[in-house]
């Protein structure tokens, strides 16, 4: 007999430099493990997009992190479907070559993958993305006109769009010594902060399911690359893999609105969160906390430090060793074997 899925939620959380998931799509490998685990996965593009490299999996549910702390909380549910119609959002500020590289990525996607993808509509002022480092290390950055990618958005939704690609045009300095130690392998992706507001903006305003790829130059050849950043050299854009992740990404439906049986995930079936052990403070993580589901902390280094010896919660959270672990527990779970019992030496009852 089969084993029933256990919905898993996976979040590698955005711009912390985590030794995995801190590259576009280094995680995807893990992910396609814990899926494999579990039946079925909830995790957010940080997760799977790599680029112009991805992989669809019927078992992974693409959810933009917004939405993904808004279905951990129980607030949103998630409603599986066939296919989404994916709008493509652009920045007036990206130069007209740039712009017509990304055309030409939806044209391919269209044509190979069969993606149903329109309409595309450019913002009517450029938005002047700017760039942050926090004091902990993590990157975040600022839109100078949020206004303008809200509009964009609205009448994408208002065409027909149910699902919105959006592409930003980021500020770039190809000679930096940050760029060169994140290629090298070391540092954080300073893109992936600002990524995160652009996206949580939109999903927050539209309460639909988008996903955003940056606008950048090419960059001149190094020879030293590190294998995690080699994703990010392939080609232009970084379009292609969000195109994919949102053509079967569910739809993002209030708590208590109809659903039909069998299609639909709640958030009081998760059987498990798995998350780095030094980025314990997240709202889906303290969410499903408070729900009592499982959670797996994995080692997993970034820039953050928030363990579960600082939450207090040492002894109610799974510690594991790396994620090919996490796979076993996260197994054990769903076959409804005691993860305790796996430990040796055998704690005692109390």
């Amino acid at each position: 007999m089969s084993l029933a899925p256990l919905p898993v939620l996976m979040v590698v959380p955005t711009g912390i430099g985590c030794s995995i998931g801190g590259y576009a799509g280094d995680a995807l490998p893990s992910a396609r493990l814990l899926a494999a685990a579990s039946g079925c996965l909830i995790t957010h593009p940080n997760v799977m997009n790599g680029a112009a490299l991805y992989w669809s999996d019927p078992r992974i549910h693409y959810v933009e992190g917004y939405g993904l702390d808004r279905f951990a909380a129980g607030e949103w549910t998630l409603r599986q479907v066939r296919r989404q119609r994916i709008g493509l959002l652009l920045d007036r500020g990206i130069e007209p070559e740039l712009v017509q590289r990304q055309i030409q990525v939806a044209e391919g996607c269209r044509a190979t993958l069969g993606l149903e993808i329109g309409p595309v509509v450019t913002t009517d002022r450029p938005l002047e993305v700017s760039l942050e480092l926090g004091s902990s290390g993590a990157s975040w950055g600022r839109i100078r006109h949020p206004d303008a990618l809200l509009r964009a958005g609205e009448r994408l939704r208002e065409a027909g769009a149910t699902a919105i690609a959006v592409v930003a045009r980021f500020p770039e300095d190809p000679e930096s010594a940050e760029l060169a130690a994140y290629r090298q392998g070391n540092g954080v992706d300073a893109l992936a902060g600002a990524e995160a507001v652009i996206s949580h903006l939109l999903v927050r305003h539209l309460q639909i399911p988008c996903a955003h790829a940056p606008a950048l130059g090419p960059l001149p050849l190094d020879p030293h690359l590190d294998p995690r950043a080699a994703a990010e050299e392939l080609g232009y854009t970084f379009l292609a893999c969000v195109l994919v992740g949102l053509s079967r990404a569910p739809d993002l439906v209030p708590a208590g609105q109809g659903m039909v049986e069998g299609n639909g995930l709640r958030a009081d079936q998760l059987g498990a969160v798995v998350v780095p052990d030094g980025a314990l403070g997240g709202e889906a993580l303290l969410a499903a906390v408070a729900r009592n589901v499982p959670v797996i902390a994995v080692a997993n280094p970034s820039v953050l430090a928030v363990t579960p010896q600082v939450l207090g919660l040492a002894e109610a959270v799974l510690p594991a060793a790396s994620y090919s672990e996490a796979a076993g527990l996260v197994l054990a779970l769903r076959e409804g074997l005691a993860p305790v019992s796996l430990q040796r030496p055998l704690p005692r009852l109390r």
